[in-house]
């Protein structure tokens, strides 16, 4: 069984311990290193293992299994010999921060709610937590409002084995059944749960919880969060982007929202308008166009979305047997062509054979692209239609 330092010491950055094995992995470069005690977690509890050196080495991977920790590393270490580890320190306190934070809300929201935490992902740039019941957008507020107290009252962060009598006396929150002893993380009045995990030592250590997003998920919600240095990376990304509005806007930074909505207002009007610029110029040009129900083809530059459509509506509209509207695309044009009077499909499949192109549709409407210059598709129609 290898000794956990991080269970005795959660914020020990180094150690010396013997090597009591080192093993190449079959077909890698890698090497499989057992020790004596370890400061190394392994992966386990929603939480990553963590990384560092090992004497030379550097420490890829840690995982358990029976009790066992074995360290994965990239150069080969003396068996019997002392090596130093050393811990990605930076890397290991941030997901300690986040990890002590998860069981903050998570407690606050059990004991509040009821709710149970049924998943949690400790990622490298947010944590996750899933509960099995919904909370309104007041109610999160609320939980967060809570969560930030406990850190602010610096409450101690308490972890150890209690015996068997002991465990069956105690109320605590797991989401598995544990066989053998079990490792209970309590931070007084806000929670008491089973954690493999090494946790800060008292919760003013985490600094900040805050709440990124919240979504409804299987029955309940998800929220992420950030705790920490990650807190702080998160409020300044947004204060710059708040800066940078408030520079493109002119606004101050109070006025920055409602800067933001004003030139949303003034968007949707000027879209309204140029839609009804664009419907008069659409039947201008269609009536300008259209003689009789002769076939009228239409190149335009300019158009995008449904536009080319909408403008082949209102030749047909205006009395043309077919009308074709051809916008110019990466390697070609793009083509839209209607109706009322013959089945499309055959000339979207003849001018997708002399052009290369691709595209197809309803008899009465056929759309796609192709290459080709203005004069050769003009020809070709021309000479389809008969004219």
């Amino acid at each position: 069984m290898t000794e956990k330092l991080f269970y005795r010491d959660s914020h020990a950055r180094t150690f010396a311990s013997r090597v009591l094995s080192c093993e190449k992995e079959p077909g890698e470069e890698t090497w499989q290193v057992i020790l004596e005690e370890t400061a190394f977690f392994p992966e386990g509890g929603g939480q990553a293992a963590d990384t560092g050196t090992l004497g030379g080495a550097r420490v890829l991977d840690v995982q358990e299994k029976e009790g066992i920790i074995r360290h994965k590393v990239d150069q080969p270490l003396p068996e019997g010999t002392v090596q130093e580890g050393v811990l990605d320190w930076e890397k290991r306190f941030s997901r300690m921060q986040q990890h002590t934070g998860e069981h903050i809300v998570s407690g606050i929201i059990h004991g509040r709610f009821g709710y149970s935490n049924v998943g949690f992902h400790l990622g490298e740039e947010v944590c996750t937590l899933d509960l099995d019941g919904p909370l309104t957008k007041e109610e999160l507020t609320e939980v967060e409002t809570a969560a930030n107290e406990a850190v602010f009252a610096c409450l101690p962060v308490q972890a150890g084995f209690p015996d068997r009598e002991e465990l069956e006396t105690l109320e605590y929150r797991s989401k598995i059944e544990i066989d053998g002893p079990v490792r209970i993380v309590t931070i007084p009045g806000v929670d008491r749960c089973a954690c493999c995990a090494p946790h800060v030592a008292v919760t003013g250590e985490i600094g900040l919880i805050k709440f990124i997003h919240s979504q409804n998920y299987k029955g309940g919600v998800r929220i992420t969060m950030v705790c920490g240095r990650r807190a702080l990376k998160d409020y300044r990304k947004k204060e710059e982007l708040v800066r940078g509005v408030m520079h493109a806007l002119s606004a101050s930074e109070d006025k920055a929202a409602e800067a933001v909505w004003h030139l949303k207002e003034e968007m949707n009007a000027l879209k309204l308008e140029k839609d009804a610029l664009k419907k008069q110029i659409f039947d201008w040009q269609a009536a300008g166009a259209v003689r009789g129900e002769e076939p009228v083809f239409l190149f335009e530059e300019g158009l995008s979305g449904s536009e080319p459509r909408e403008l082949m509506n209102r030749l047909l509209e205006k009395g043309a047997g077919t009308a074709g509207v051809f916008t110019k695309a990466e390697n070609g044009f793009r083509y839209v062509i209607g109706s009322r009077k013959e089945d499309l499909r055959p000339l979207c499949q003849s001018l997708n054979a002399q052009f290369g192109g691709k595209g197809g549709g309803k008899p009465e409407m056929v759309q796609g692209s192709f290459a080709g210059s203005r004069e050769e598709i003009l020809e070709f129609l021309e000479g389809k239609s008969g004219r």
